[in-house]
This record gives C-alpha cells, sequence and structure tokens, in this order.
C-alpha cells in the first residue's frame, strides 16, 4: 500500500511539473509572425534605433556578397549603410514560421523586396528568400540571432 501511495505521489508531481513547463507553440508562432510583420513597418520610419531592436546583441546576418556580420555594431553599420543609398527600401513577409519544442528557439521561412534606384533613379526590385533563427530571450520576447537570404529567381513578393 505505502508503494502505491509513493508511485501515486511520484506520478502526480511529475504530471504537475510538466503541465507548468508545458509551452503553446500555436501561440508562439502567432507571436512571432506578428513581429516579423511588425518589425518590416517599422522600417520604414528608418529610425535606426527603432529598427535594432529585432536582433540579439550577438546577432548574425548573412547579406548576399557580403562577409558575415556579427554582433549588433557590425548589423547597425550595415543598416545605416542601406539608408543610404538613393531610393532604398526594404520589406519582408513571414512565410512559415516552426518553433521548437521547448519553445526557446523557432525560425521563419520568409521573402522580401529590396529597392534600390539605378543611375538614372528608376527603382529596381530584388526579390529574396530568407530564413532567420529567433531565440527567446530571459525576458521571454523573441530576437532575431540568424538572418540569411538569397535571390529568389521567381521574382515575387
Amino acid at each position: 500500500m505505502k508503494a502505491i501511495f509513493s508511485l501515486l505521489t511520484i506520478a502526480l508531481f511529475v504530471t504537475g511539473c510538466m503541465k507548468q513547463n508545458e509551452v503553446d507553440i500555436e501561440k508562439e508562432k502567432k507571436i512571432l509572425m506578428s513581429l516579423s510583420k511588425d518589425w518590416s513597418d517599422l522600417v520604414k520610419t528608418k529610425d535606426i534605433d527603432t529598427i535594432m531592436f529585432g536582433w540579439a546583441d550577438d546577432a548574425v546576418i548573412m547579406a548576399p556578397g557580403f562577409p558575415p556580420l556579427k554582433g549588433k555594431n557590425a548589423i547597425r553599420e550595415y543598416v545605416e549603410e542601406g539608408f543610404k543609398i538613393p531610393g532604398f527600401t526594404i520589406k519582408w513577409e513571414p512565410l512559415e514560421v516552426y518553433v521548437s519544442e521547448s519553445a526557446d528557439m523557432a525560425y521563419m521561412i520568409e521573402r522580401n523586396e529590396i529597392i534600390v534606384n539605378d543611375s538614372l533613379g528608376n527603382p529596381i526590385p530584388s526579390y529574396n528568400k530568407t530564413v532567420t533563427v529567433w531565440r527567446k530571450q530571459p525576458d521571454g520576447t523573441w530576437k532575431n540571432v540568424i538572418d540569411i537570404w538569397n535571390s529568389d529567381p521567381t521574382g515575387k513578393f
């Protein structure tokens, strides 16, 4: 009888712990999709400090034609230089998000459109496919830790 009681107590304890540690993956997916969309909208402000909030301090960007840009300082310089290019705009759209079972890491499949002016001032768009990796921070917010993209020959946004 004592053994059964002990097993029941352990089972209740384990079940209780499991419920406390359960995560709502669908909720986290919605948060990330919304976060990415909102971040894209914030780029329109061209306010560097506002735009920088999305990256973790140790984030890495792997842009076409550039070596990996590691850390917020390097990313900030890249973003500042981008805004100096005539006609430069960027927007992106998350398509799919995958969240780990523990909901501490995620990745998104996204697409973006980057526009710059040619030498005559005509806007020239380029379309890209993107993968971003996100990590949940100790305060519960999500930050982008890897951002990589390359040309999308389908030319869609």
